[in-house]
């Protein structure tokens, strides 16, 4: 099997859960080097990687072929511009940037050098995201009307993270961090919107980033999409609602795959690694051929975020469809820079 050599730009939370361990457990992968700027926590589950005290120190080794940039967003265009410069492949660490022009100049640069950009939109691979999929391919909705999305939290008091709370740093706030995910999802539904209405801001105070969303895109047929966000939300049952002109669909957000790997389970490599739900996590209601109404409760099948990387790898040996593109992702990056645009000044803004 042919080796792909990886290092990662950060050993911090995402290094250690969403990255690390997929890298180590993917026989096609090996960590040639981890930045640590000035511990050395990887050794003791990657022994094999060597340390650099920079990114640039990093990028001068020659074995290292595919670059993670899981760095804070305001550094991902510095880091992966230079690492395209170096001749790297890349992954970058969503949100792809903190505004689309970075995004669209990075796409360009890593085309001009023959390298691939993927941006690491993981909640494809969720087990509710995935179903949903399912449920609107099958068809029985009917023609979708209408469709909400949420992802909240009940994170009330602040985290400290000045590069996700400080309100001066471009790319801080809920936005940029949950409505990367929502944004992708709406688009891998429905496609691009014709126009939107937002409104961002934070509920903890004007000296925090924002930490509320609640975006409203438009599309042809008369279809509406709600996307939503909140740190105060302590209890709510379904991410997922979807109403068409034949039924209904609601869903849970039940994957658990980060709190799993937060937990220190190892993702095994070729099989499931996540056990089945105990019960159902979504509703069902529609009128069948016969117009007569079904009522069913689902159950979502396990995801895999290892079928991120394994998508990465069969790009790099087979020449595969890479997943999730940067020229794709900067569909989501238009919408979040037009989301601030529409809160700030109160009004539509079309795409």
């Amino acid at each position: 099997m042919q080796l792909v050599k990886a290092g990662l730009c950060a050993f911090g939370m995402s290094g250690k859960v969403f990255h690390a361990p997929f890298l180590k457990e993917h026989p096609g992968f090996f960590i040639s080097a981890i930045v640590e700027r000035s511990k050395e926590e990887s050794k003791e589950k990657y022994p094999e990687a060597t340390i650099c005290r920079s990114v640039e120190e990093m990028l001068q080794h020659a074995d290292v072929e595919l670059v993670i940039i899981n760095t804070p967003v305001q550094t991902h265009y510095e880091y992966a511009k230079k690492a395209l410069e170096a001749g790297k492949n890349i992954i970058v660490e969503k949100p792809f940037t903190v505004n689309v022009e970075e995004a669209e100049e990075l796409v360009k640069l890593a085309e001009e050098k023959g390298l691939f950009l993927s941006v690491y939109q993981n909640r494809r691979f969720d087990r509710d995201f995935q179903q949903v999929k399912k449920v609107i391919h099958e068809g029985k909705l009917g023609n979708i009307k209408e469709a909400e999305i949420r992802f909240d939290r009940f994170r009330t008091a602040p985290s400290g993270k000045q590069h996700k709370e400080n309100p001066d740093q471009v790319g801080s706030g809920s936005l940029h961090d949950l409505g990367a995910h929502l944004v992708d999802q709406a688009i891998q539904y429905f496609g691009y919107p014709e126009k939107l209405f937002a409104d961002v801001f934070s509920m903890k105070g004007s000296e925090f980033a924002n930490d509320y969303f609640e975006i409203l895109l438009f599309y042809k047929n008369d279809l509406r999409v709600r996307l939503k966000s909140s740190v105060f939300t302590k209890e709510d049952h379904y991410a997922y609602k979807f109403h068409g002109d034949r039924g209904s669909f609601l869903q849970e957000r039940t994957d658990n795959q980060e709190a799993e790997l937060v937990a220190g389970a190892i993702p095994a490599y070729g099989k499931e690694w996540m056990q089945p739900l105990k019960e159902a996590d979504g509703i069902l209601n529609y009128l069948n051929e016969n117009s007569e109404t079904e009522r069913i409760f689902t159950s979502s099948e396990a995801g895999n975020y290892m079928d991120y990387y394994q998508e990465i790898y069969e790009h790099i040996v087979f020449g595969y469809p890479l997943p999730s593109p940067g020229k794709e992702v900067i569909q989501n990056m238009k919408i979040i820079d037009a989301s601030l645009k529409s809160s700030k000044e109160e009004k539509v803004i079309v795409l």
